[in-house]
């Protein structure tokens, strides 16, 4: 890892504000062609919104500066040093503190209702899924190498059945351009770009503001089998992991490939099955097929804590951070779902009493990080626990033709979505 990462994360952010403003300034003069190009170029909203001749202003105002500056001697190199940096966006202010909880046992809340459908089905299995960081659109990837992008509001109107002009059709999108089963997802956080990785080595941007797209407009090549996907918070860096054992850190304007200065320090030898950004990017955390979790420091890409043997030799297969990031919480092929705590490496709870030892199974908090779900492959069921106390609360029948492979909850809403091998997708939604 180059030690000036820190500096270009900040560079980064500034050029992204650059690309905006030129987009902004080429469609304000009528230049509507230049300016789709560079949106296409530098992956910029073309419909980016700036004051009119805000890009003259301030090139204007740059150049009143610079040459008081050079009057007065004074570098312009600690206005670059003042650039906000990328890890100081503070962590939400309603997460829920597991550790100020002791006895606990006996007041486990009720997980309420969900009604559940099948909204649409691949032609292969359901691999994996993906909500946007708005809770607006879902992303399922499949064996069948396809993307299908789903709109929740179509697919809550199908729920209800209003169908006052016909059919509702919550499948928007349909991309194809990968070569083998897609494994991992993920949407860009400000624009309308959703990234997949797969088993064909690749990491491919789909645009999915433009309704007759169905290809890539951007590809990464890896050297590995790409494992899984996550956009830094700020859109501007991506991680992958991989059959590699250390995440692969990639500029996004650049797709220069940044790895760990201290990897080969590491006894990590193991292919990574997931791969999370914190919520302020300022750390990520990998689960791996050795049963490790690793957390990884946001800016010096350092290894900076290591749970060995999480889940014993078997599978780690998930690995995600609360959102005041204090916590992760891991799933393992040795049927436990565990929470640590990031700043001791102590195991705060586990999560026991579902079954799931074949597929790369997820535990995952719902919107309000008081309840976890996952899967019990023997029994086909979403089993749930409340948060505080991992009692469990809940087993529902999944309705899949044998158990689901991956859960994925909104961030923003009681509803979550499953995936199986019987090719089904399926949304849950809390029943009213």
């Amino acid at each position: 890892m180059e030690p000036n990462l820190e500096q270009t994360l900040q560079e980064a952010k500034l050029l992204r504000q650059v690309n905006s403003l030129i987009i902004a300034h080429l469609r304000d003069q009528n230049l509507s062609q230049a300016a789709a190009a560079v949106a296409t170029a530098t992956m910029t909203p073309l419909g980016t919104e700036a004051p009119p001749n805000r890009l003259l202003e301030l090139v204007a105002k740059g150049l009143a500066v610079e040459k008081d500056e050079m009057i007065k001697g004074i570098s312009m190199a600690a206005s670059v040093d003042c650039a906000a940096g990328l890890s100081s966006i503070p962590p939400p202010a309603n997460a829920i503190d597991f550790s100020a909880v002791q006895d606990t046992k006996g007041s486990s809340k009720t997980f309420p209702k969900h009604e559940t459908r099948h909204v649409s089905e691949h032609k292969n299995a359901a691999r994996c899924a993906r909500f946007s960081a708005d809770g607006r659109f879902i992303a399922t990837g499949s064996s069948d190498t396809s993307i299908k992008l789903f709109e929740v509001s179509k697919i809550k109107q199908m729920m209800l059945g209003d169908a006052r002009e016909g059919p509702v059709r919550p499948v928007i999108r349909t991309f194809y351009d990968h070569l083998q089963p897609i494994n991992d997802l993920d949407f860009h956080p400000q624009s309308t770009v959703l990234i997949s990785g797969a088993k064909d080595n690749t990491i491919k941007f789909f645009d999915f503001s433009k309704t007759v797209a169905r290809r890539a407009f951007r590809v990464i090549q890896d050297t590995h089998n790409v494992r899984s996907v996550s956009f830094h918070p700020s859109g501007e860096f991506l991680l992958a992991g991989t059959d590699h054992p250390v995440p692969h850190l990639y500029d996004v304007n650049t797709f220069q490939c940044y790895l760990s200065a201290n990897f080969q320090e590491l006894k990590i030898n193991a292919a990574i099955n997931q791969v999370r950004y914190s919520s302020s990017g300022s750390m990520y955390v990998t689960a791996s097929k050795d049963g490790s979790v690793h957390i990884w420091d946001g800016v010096s890409a350092k290894c900076v804590r290591s749970f060995s043997g999480a889940h014993g030799p078997s599978e780690a297969t998930s690995a995600n951070f609360t959102k005041d990031q204090r916590f992760i919480l891991s799933c393992g092929k040795d049927s436990t779902a565990k929470l640590w705590e990031v700043g001791t490496g102590r195991l705060v709870k586990q999560y026991l009493g579902a079954v799931h030892t074949q597929s790369r199974c997820q535990a995952v908090f719902n919107d309000t990080e008081e309840f976890i779900l996952s899967v019990d492959e023997p029994n086909n069921e979403v089993v749930v626990w409340d948060a505080l106390t991992a009692e469990k609360v809940a087993r529902w029948p999944s309705n899949h033709v044998g158990p689901p492979r991956w859960l994925e909850h909104s961030p923003t809403e009681p509803c979550f979505i499953s995936c199986g091998n019987d090719r089904s997708v399926r949304f849950w939604k809390e029943t009213l």
